[in-house]
């Protein structure tokens, strides 16, 4: 286990590979370890860095710290003390929420996003998500197949303030809007099949800016890196494969995401 310490405070993160640095960021369930299987693959030609976020896996709990604005000082923080330059995000739920935040607060060091399972407004989020527990979540959202009850092991560990908090300020402000007004690439990434999550529909999809793409997963439901793998991490190498700058509606291109793109 590596950690370290921001501000008196404990951060948990584990490291794969070498290369252009990516920070995968777990959402409202479970903690960095469900990355595992996407950071091994990503770590073939990129550095990839997991963090758990405050309330989460083995970073501290401290409910002063929950905010968005919070965790993505977590994250501004980290980067600083490790050096790490511009980077890509993979953030799911929660996490994308977190990078959204960090990309209105420093555009220039973020070279794109894929945001998974993320809301873009505040109507989108099914009430129990912003109503249950931590254990009542993932007895909801995971498939409760072996690999989901290994990869989300560290749930139970979550804090439940630290849900509220989040889904507070998300309430409170226009982030997507904000984050759209930042032109930073940004690919989104939806479980068809997610209770959690209300998927924008193709009309809404089609009006979105040009540096802005959406694409679903009809096998997933609120976790894509479990329930399809394989597919998902194909997607993510394609999507992070693609020149900086260049807008993630390339990858329509490709014929084996054709049918799957809006």
């Amino acid at each position: 286990m590596s950690a370290i310490l921001l501000d008196q405070a404990i951060v948990h993160y584990e490291a794969l590979g070498r290369g252009r640095p990516i920070v995968f960021l777990h959402g409202w369930v479970g903690s960095w370890r469900y990355w595992i299987a996407s950071m091994q693959v990503a770590s073939t030609s990129f550095r990839a860095y997991a963090l758990d976020l405050f309330g989460y896996g083995d970073t501290a709990h401290d409910d002063s710290r929950y905010s968005l604005e919070q965790q993505a000082a977590l994250v501004s923080r980290f980067l600083d003390e490790m050096g790490i330059g511009k980077i890509a995000i993979v953030g799911h739920g929660l996490g994308a929420l977190v990078g959204f935040y960090f990309a209105v607060q420093q555009p220039g060091s973020v070279d794109r996003i894929m945001a998974v399972n993320s809301p873009l407004d505040f109507n989108s989020v099914n009430a129990k998500l912003r109503t249950s527990t931590a254990v009542e979540l993932m007895d909801w959202l995971s498939s409760r197949t072996p690999e989901a009850a290994t990869a989300l092991a560290d749930a139970s560990n979550s804090d439940t303030r630290a849900i509220t908090a989040s889904m507070n300020n998300f309430q409170a402000d226009s982030l997507f809007t904000q984050f759209r007004n930042t032109d930073v690439p940004c690919l989104l990434v939806y479980g068809q099949n997610d209770p959690s999550i209300s998927v924008p529909p193709a009309e809404n999809a089609a009006s979105l800016s040009h540096n802005i793409h959406q694409i679903n997963l009809e096998g997933s439901g609120h976790f894509p890196m479990i329930d399809e793998a394989a597919r998902f991490n194909r997607l993510l190498i394609d999507f992070l494969a693609l020149d900086s700058g260049l807008s993630p509606r390339e990858l329509e291109l490709k014929e084996e995401w054709k049918r799957r793109v809006r």
